[in-house]
C-alpha cells in the first residue's frame, strides 16, 4: 500500500476515535459525513456522529446579557442531519462490533487517488463465528447528493442466517461544548422528522428545521446479491429495513444508496430524491469508484504536488489538497467551511479563510471552482449592503465576518465586525483571480461591483488627516489585538482594494463604456467618488516605527508591554481560553501572522529591510494560536531567506490534523491550513506571485528534499516546475504571449518553451 496516497489507522484506540471521525470524512463539497462506525461504538464512548449539507442551516437567537445597537439578532448554524450510516450485520442471533469477540485483523484507510475510505475486517463473534467484512463508502464528486456504502461479507465457518439492518435515524443533535468559543453552546433538536416512506423499494425520511423551515430529504434505495426477505420497520423518527438473506451464499455484497436533497437547491426535496436514487442507484457500486477516479485523476494532474525526499510530508501535503476538494463548495449556495463538512468546529461558517489561505489554491489550479466561490459572495453582496446600512454606512458593503447565507453570525464584535479587513480581503480575491484567468466576462458580471462596493466602505470608516486617509477603529488579522486605530493590515489591503477599483473603472471605461454606465446607473456610482478613491489610496497612512524600523501593527500597539511569555506555561495556550480577552488586549502579543501576512499579499509596499525587520520582531512574539498562522511565517521565511524556519513552519501545516497538533481536530480539519499548506509550497519554497502583468517564480528548494515538482495554471498557459539541487526546470505550455519572471529576469512565452535556471 502506497502511503503517500493513503491515509491509515489500524488501532482501535478510544482516545483516537473522535479525531479519526474526522480524519475518515467522505465529503464532497455538498454533503458530508463523519468517518463514523456503521455499526456505531457501545454505549457511553465518545463520538460525534454527524452529517451535513454544505449550506443548509438553523437559524437560533443569539443569547445577550447586555445588547447594543446593530449586534445581530440571530446567527445561523449547520446542522446535523438525519443518520443514514447507520448498518448493523447479525449471524445467528450475534450483533457484529468491533468491541466485542475477537478482532483478528482491523484495518481502515481513506485512498486519496481512488477517493475511498475502506475498513477491512476478520472478526470473530463471541460465540466463534468467523467472518471478513469490507466496508467501502464515497461521497460521490461526479454526483454530489450520493452517498454510498458497499458491504461485501464473507462467512468463513459457519453457513447460517445473516441479518442486515440498515436504517435512517432523524432524531439527531447538533454537538455542542459551552466552554469553547469555537463551538456551539446550545444544541436541542432542530430539526423535526416531518413524513417517512417506503414506496418501490425506496425509503424516505424527510425534516425540517424549526426556525430557518428549510428542508432535507433523504431517500435510500439498497442492493443486494442474495434473495432476502424484507421487513420495514419505523417509528416517529426512524426507519430501518431487516434484510433477512438466505444462507446459500458464502460472499454477501450489500450495497446502500444515501441520497440528500436540500431545499436551498431542490423546489421538491422528495420527487427530486426519489428521482435521483432510482437513476444513480443503476450504476453499479464498481462503476461509482471508476467515476471517482476518473474525476480524481482529472483534479490531481494540476493539483498534485510531488516532494522526494519525505515520504510523511508528501502524504500530509496530499491529504491537505484532497480535503480542500472534498471540502469546496461546488455551487454558488456555498463556499468554504472552516471545518468542511468534516465537524460542527466554528457551526459551519464561512469566514476570510477562503479569501486569504484557500482560493489562492483554487484560483491557480481549479479556477472553475474559484469562481463558484466567488459568485457566492456576489449572491450575498446585497446583505452585506444592509449590513453595512446597520452599522451605520450610507454606502457601501459589510461582508459579515462569520456567515452562512450573508447575515453576521459574530456576536463578539471587537474579534468580529471590527475586522473591516474581509471587504478588502474579498476585494483582493477577485483581483487575483482576473490577473490569472483575465475572465473579463467574469469582472464585468460580478467582480466590478463587488470591488467598488468594498471600496466604498473604506470611505465611509476612513477620514483624512492632516493630508493623510487613515481607518479608526477596527481589528486586524490578530484577535489578540482589537479595536485599534491604522492597522496596518487594514490599511495596506483597503489602499489596494481602492487602487484597484480606479483601475477597474478605468478599464471598463476604456473597453465597455455601456457595461461601466450601466453598473455605474445600478449602484449609484459617481465620478467624484472614483476621485475620491484616488485620493484616499495616493494618501493612505501606513505606520511604520523608525526606531525599530518595522511597519508597525497599528498606532498604539509598539507602546503596549511585552506579553510574558518566559512564565506562560504551555498549558495555559491558546491564550484565548485561558486568559480574559482585556489581559490579552493590554500586551504586544499575536494569535496569528498580521503585519507579516500584510507583507505576503502585497509585498510591494515595503522595502525588503522594513520586511526582514518586521518579521523578526513580530515572530517573537505571535504564539501562533491560530492555525492560519504558520503557513505566513513559512512562506515569508523563505522570502527572507531563513530557509530552516521556513521549513519547520511548514512541517507544523502538513500534518497539523493528521497529527493533531493543535488537539481540536476531532472537531473538524482544519481548512484555512491546508490551503496555507499548498500556498507553503508554492508562495513560499516556489516563491510565486501573482503581478498585474506577469507572474514571478523565485524558487528555493529545502536542503532535506531532492526534488519538488507542482504546476498552476496562468492566463490559460499551463506552467509546470520541476526544482532540483542544482537546477529548476520551468516548462510552460501555452498558445498565448506570457511573462514570467524568474528570480530577476523577465521571460516571454508564446509557445510550448522550457527554461532552466
Amino acid at each position: 500500500m502506497n502511503n503517500q496516497w493513503i491515509i491509515s489507522d489500524n488501532s482501535l484506540d478510544i482516545d483516537s476515535l473522535l479525531k479519526n471521525e474526522s480524519i475518515f470524512n467522505v465529503s464532497n463539497g455538498y454533503i458530508g459525513i463523519r468517518g463514523n462506525f456503521e455499526e456505531k461504538y457501545p454505549k457511553n464512548f465518545p463520538t460525534i456522529r454527524g452529517s451535513y449539507i454544505n449550506a443548509f442551516y438553523e437559524v437560533e437567537a443569539i443569547p445577550y446579557g447586555e445588547k447594543a445597537y446593530a449586534f445581530p439578532d440571530t446567527m445561523q448554524k449547520i446542522v446535523n442531519i438525519g443518520d443514514a450510516q447507520n448498518i448493523d450485520i447479525i449471524i445467528d442471533g450475534e450483533k457484529f462490533s468491533l468491541f466485542q469477540g475477537t478482532v483478528n485483523e482491523f484495518k481502515r484507510y481513506l485512498d486519496m487517488k481512488h477517493g475511498y475510505y475502506k475498513r477491512e475486517i476478520w472478526w470473530t463473534s463471541p460465540k466463534g463465528k468467523e467472518m471478513k467484512i469490507n466496508i467501502t463508502r464515497i461521497a460521490s464528486l461526479s454526483n454530489l447528493e450520493l452517498f454510498t456504502i458497499h458491504y461485501e461479507v464473507e462467512k468463513i465457518n459457519f453457513n447460517g442466517e445473516v441479518v442486515i439492518e440498515s436504517s435512517i435515524n432523524g432524531d439527531v443533535k447538533n454537538y455542542t461544548d459551552e466552554n469553547d468559543p469555537r463551538l456551539a453552546a446550545s444544541g436541542a433538536n432542530i430539526l423535526n422528522v416531518n413524513s417517512i416512506t417506503f414506496e418501490n423499494s425506496v425509503v424516505q425520511l424527510t425534516s425540517q428545521t424549526k426556525n430557518s423551515k428549510e428542508m432535507v430529504a433523504i431517500t435510500v434505495k439498497h442492493h443486494c446479491n442474495v434473495d432476502y426477505d424484507l421487513t420495514i420497520n419505523k417509528d416517529g423518527t426512524s426507519i430501518t429495513g431487516v434484510y433477512r438473506l438466505e444462507s446459500g451464499e458464502s460472499v454477501i455484497e450489500f450495497t446502500k444508496y444515501v441520497v440528500y436533497t436540500d431545499s436551498r437547491r431542490f423546489k421538491d426535496v422528495n420527487s427530486s430524491g426519489k428521482e435521483i436514487v432510482d437513476n444513480l442507484s443503476k450504476k453499479s457500486f464498481n462503476e461509482l469508484l471508476k467515476e471517482q477516479y476518473d474525476y480524481l485523476k482529472e483534479f490531481w494532474t494540476t493539483a498534485d504536488i510531488k516532494i522526494q525526499g519525505d515520504e510523511n510530508l508528501q502524504q500530509g501535503l496530499r491529504y491537505n489538497l484532497f480535503q480542500l476538494l472534498q471540502a469546496v463548495g461546488k455551487d454558488s449556495v456555498s463556499n468554504i467551511t472552516a471545518k468542511g463538512l468534516s465537524g460542527e468546529g466554528y457551526e459551519g461558517h464561512y469566514f476570510w479563510d477562503t479569501e486569504i489561505y484557500i482560493l489562492p489554491f483554487f484560483t491557480l489550479c481549479q479556477p472553475k471552482l474559484a469562481r463558484h466561490l466567488l459568485e457566492y459572495r456576489y449572491k450575498i453582496l446585497d446583505v452585506a449592503r444592509q449590513r453595512a446600512k446597520e452599522l451605520g454606512h450610507k454606502k457601501g458593503s459589510a461582508f459579515s465576518w462569520r456567515t452562512i447565507t450573508g447575515e453576521e453570525c459574530s456576536s463578539y464584535f471587537p474579534a468580529g465586525t471590527a475586522q473591516y479587513h474581509i471587504n478588502a480581503d474579498i476585494a483582493y480575491a477577485y483581483i487575483q483571480y482576473y490577473l490569472v484567468t483575465e475572465d473579463m466576462r467574469f469582472i464585468k458580471d460580478f467582480g466590478a461591483e463587488v470591488i467598488f462596493e468594498t471600496a466604498r466602505i473604506w470611505l465611509e470608516i476612513g477620514h483624512f488627516h492632516h493630508g493623510l486617509f487613515k481607518i479608526d477603529a477596527v481589528t486586524g488579522p490578530d484577535e489578540y489585538t482589537a479595536i485599534v486605530n491604522n492597522n496596518y493590515y487594514t490599511n495596506v489591503m483597503a489602499k489596494y482594494n481602492l487602487k484597484w477599483a480606479v483601475k477597474i473603472y478605468d478599464l471598463l471605461k476604456n473597453t465597455d463604456k455601456e457595461t461601466l454606465h450601466s453598473l455605474c446607473k445600478k449602484i449609484n456610482l459617481e465620478k467624484e467618488e472614483i476621485d475620491l478613491f484616488h485620493k484616499a489610496y495616493i494618501n493612505m497612512y501606513l505606520p511604520y516605527d523608525e526606531d525599530h524600523k518595522i511597519d508597525a501593527q497599528d498606532d498604539s500597539f509598539l507602546s503596549k508591554e511585552l506579553w510574558d511569555f518566559k512564565n506562560t506555561p504551555k498549558e495555559k495556550y491558546p491564550l484565548l481560553l485561558n486568559y480574559h480577552p482585556l489581559t490579552i488586549y493590554r500586551y504586544q502579543v499575536l494569535k496569528q501572522a498580521d503585519t507579516v501576512l500584510a507583507h505576503l499579499l502585497v509585498e510591494d509596499e515595503s522595502d525588503f529591510d522594513t520586511i526582514k525587520n518586521s518579521y523578526d520582531y513580530y515572530e517573537k512574539i505571535t504564539t501562533h494560536d491560530s492555525s492560519l498562522s504558520c503557513a505566513v511565517y513559512s512562506i515569508m521565511a523563505s522570502k527572507i531567506g531563513y530557509t530552516h524556519k521556513a521549513f519547520n513552519y511548514f512541517i507544523e501545516t502538513a500534518r497539523l490534523d493528521l497529527d493533531d497538533t493543535h488537539g481540536n481536530t476531532k472537531h473538524g480539519i482544519h481548512t484555512a491550513n491546508m490551503g496555507g499548506t499548498w500556498m507553503a509550497i508554492v508562495y513560499g519554497f516556489g516563491g510565486v506571485r501573482i503581478k498585474e502583468d506577469y507572474v514571478c517564480l523565485n524558487p528555493r528548494l529545502p536542503e532535506k528534499w531532492e526534488e519538488l515538482k507542482f504546476e498552476f495554471l496562468y492566463k490559460g498557459a499551463i506552467i509546470q516546475v520541476d526544482m532540483r539541487k542544482n537546477k529548476t526546470i520551468i516548462e510552460v505550455k501555452t498558445n498565448y504571449p506570457i511573462q514570467l519572471k524568474i528570480k530577476d529576469t523577465i521571460y516571454k512565452f508564446s509557445d510550448n518553451e522550457t527554461v532552466e535556471v
